[in-house]
């Protein structure tokens, strides 16, 4: 089993008794095909489970309640195979605390024109029925997601797949737990934020301890364990140093480090430069193999952005393409040839890498500690999505723009750090002057894997505001289009 399979899906299918038993015994019939067929399809990345066709409010309400409680239910999908009326509805979406998404599809793909009739138009009434249905979802004023299409086509499953990565994160976000170990840099104001709103909105549980309590666990590691860390090392990675007590002492903080996350069950974690006590090395080998395990990270105290990167490979943690925190580094201003580089000072995930990774112990020139081991290596090349949320004060904001990964085609003998080189769309200048006005953060997380689409989707579950920076970003729109929110989401309020 893939690890996305263990989340569920529900497949509730609409009719009413008005049609007879026997249409209502086809419909039962198409929709386990359908569900077959969704979950043999290696594009489809979640459990899709069949439920017998709904016809009544009390049918409706029993089995949204059911899919509250279900542990492992992620979300429903609704299709209206017939006609069903939308009033018998509103009670069961009262209650409906799961992600919600709409199919409007058929089960035949063409019209059959020599054989159609009355018998055949009572039963595929899609055209119509997911209509009615549409209405009072956007009636009741709903959060959902409705994609439209014929069920076996590519395009729409691949569609329906993103959306279920998307509430595969919103099931992990509600029950995440981030440790914050200290406080967040000094005088930075991105990556402060309203923790208690962010446990509302997002489930969030963020809670600090002393660096203190991550030293006692440091200090009792014992070098069997240390041994053991070290051969993992070696799995994945190439020693390039012959400081081996340096590199020893940063296996010593993951153990630490993991073992604290394991009994509390954490699933993030920041560190802080600024406050690092009787830590002999800023964490940078210790938190970059963490990542690559699928813990969510971010330095500097970023609470926010280590939720955001364990979400993000939460939601992608079937597939080979990497995700990691980020931060924007420098630019490449030649017209010919603009690019951002992100890094950071010690901690990029490895999942990015384009080559086998090498561990090095050089100084690092801020923290006032020992030099760290770290690890470095070039990047993939390919499509990305940069993604940050910041917090607005009344609203948290999401922001995603769409990159380019090039091939980093120099070497840096003078940097050793962890680096991807991107092109921003639509251009270097346009991109950044987009991030600037809307506010993005200079942390992040660039992910392979994911695209806007995903991010948008999750976006809209935790019911947060999405701006998407890309080929198609107008300048002056976008500007007109970051006055908007604030008035919208006063309303809402």
């Amino acid at each position: 089993m893939t690890a996305l399979k263990k989340y569920e899906f529900w497949f509730l299918v609409g009719s009413q008794d008005l049609y007879g038993e026997d249409v209502l015994h086809t419909v039962d019939q198409h929709s386990k095909i359908m569900v077959d067929s969704f979950n043999s399809d290696p594009v489809i990345p979640c459990t899709l489970v069949f439920k017998p066709v709904v016809r009544n409010s009390d049918e409706i309400y029993k089995v949204i309640m059911e899919a509250n409680n279900a542990p492992d239910c992620a979300g429903i999908i609704t299709w209206m195979h017939t006609f069903s009326p939308s009033k018998m509805w509103i009670r069961g979406f009262h209650a409906l605390q799961k992600p919600l998404l709409h199919i409007n599809t058929q089960f035949n793909r063409d019209i059959p024109w020599d054989s159609i009739d009355m018998d055949f138009m009572n039963l595929n009434q899609s055209a119509h029925g997911d209509r009615e249905h549409g209405f009072i979802i956007s009636r009741m004023r709903l959060q959902q997601k409705v994609i439209s299409g014929y069920w076996k086509e590519e395009t729409m499953r691949s569609r329906m797949s993103a959306w279920m990565r998307a509430a595969v994160g919103a099931y992990e976000s509600r029950r995440l737990r981030v440790l914050r170990i200290s406080d967040n840099m000094r005088e930075v104001a991105v990556t402060e934020g309203d923790k208690v709103e962010a446990h509302i909105k997002f489930g969030w549980q963020i809670d600090h301890y002393g660096v203190e309590d991550i030293i006692k666990l440091v200090n009792a590691v014992t070098e069997e364990e240390i041994d053991v860390q070290m051969k993992e090392y070696a799995e994945y990675y190439d020693m390039d140093t012959d400081r081996i007590e340096s590199v020893r002492y940063q296996a010593r903080e993951e153990v630490a480090i993991r073992k604290f996350m394991e009994q509390e069950k954490f699933g993030a974690f920041h560190t802080n430069f600024q406050d690092l006590q009787q830590l002999r090395q800023l964490p940078g080998l210790a938190a970059q193999d963490l990542m690559r395990q699928g813990y969510g990270f971010a330095g500097e105290g970023d609470w926010k952005t280590a939720a955001l990167c364990r979400i993000m490979k939460l939601m992608t943690a079937d597939c080979k393409g990497g995700t990691a925190f980020m931060e924007d580094y420098t630019y490449n201003f030649d017209p010919d040839n603009g690019m951002n580089m992100g890094a950071h000072m010690l901690e990029v995930c490895p999942s990015v890498a384009c080559e086998r990774p090498k561990i090095k112990v050089m100084p690092l020139g801020i923290g006032d500690r020992e030099d760290p081991a770290r690890l470095t290596f070039k990047a993939a090349s390919g499509p990305a999505v940069l993604v940050t949320i910041i917090d607005m004060g009344d609203r948290f904001r999401m922001i995603a723009n769409d990159v380019l990964c090039q091939e980093q085609i120099h070497d840096m003998p003078n940097l050793p750090v962890a680096a991807v080189l991107w092109k921003p769309l639509p251009s270097l200048e346009t991109s950044a002057e987009a991030w600037i006005y809307a506010g993005g953060a200079h942390h992040s997380v660039l992910s392979y894997a994911l695209t806007a689409e995903e991010m948008r989707d999750f976006a809209e579950i935790m019911d947060i505001e999405f701006i998407h920076i890309g080929t198609d970003t107008d300048l002056n729109q976008l500007r007109k289009e970051l006055n908007w929110p604030g008035l919208i989401w006063k309303l809402k309020k």
